[in-house]
């Protein structure tokens, strides 16, 4: 996800402060893992120089002063431009999971092991999710919806691999 493009879209509704971002992109699109201040203010200072966010003001607090951050019709138009374009579909045609399953067979190693505990692992992360999902709001509904339609396919492809292990087994092995 760009955070510039959703630090635009947050400015067009109000002038906010740096913090005042950061809260608010951490509660709508990042709830379980909240920005670094440092990446806040990184990515303020690039969309300044850009000319997509001018400083509106600034006011005294009990440190330095507080600068509060509006969007420019540069920075408008720049969102727009962001939203209006499709999201490339990630495929994961190289998968690091694929990967291990591969190396494990050419190595005479237990590839179905690597496979049980990774089931294991969807599996713990899954219930975390619907945990996560039974207690949000709308938005984190749905974004723990996404989530789990990923591990899903992901278990399909651990369930089908698994299936097919001895035929792979004997196409990869040396």
């Amino acid at each position: 996800m760009s955070i510039g493009h959703s630090f635009l879209g947050l400015l067009e509704g109000k002038p906010r402060h740096g913090y005042d971002l950061k809260r608010a992109y951490d509660e709508r699109f990042s709830p379980g893992r909240p920005l670094h201040h440092g990446q806040v203010y990184a990515t303020l200072s690039r969309l300044l120089k850009n000319g997509l966010v001018v400083v509106d003001g600034l006011e005294p607090g009990e440190g330095p002063e507080r600068k509060r951050y509006a969007v420019t019709d540069a920075g408008i138009t720049d969102v727009q431009a962001w939203l209006s374009q499709p999201e490339k579909p990630e495929p994961y045609l190289q998968s690091v999971l694929y990967t291990k399953v591969v190396l494990a067979l050419m190595t005479g190693r237990p590839a179905d092991e690597i496979l049980d505990v990774q089931r294991t692992e969807h599996l713990r992360l899954m219930r975390e999710v619907t945990r996560r999902k039974t207690g949000g709001d709308l938005a984190e509904q749905l974004i723990c919806d996404h989530a789990l339609f990923h591990l899903e396919a992901d278990l399909r492809w651990l369930e089908l691999t698994a299936a097919r292990l001895n035929e792979l087994a004997a196409r990869v092995r040396p």
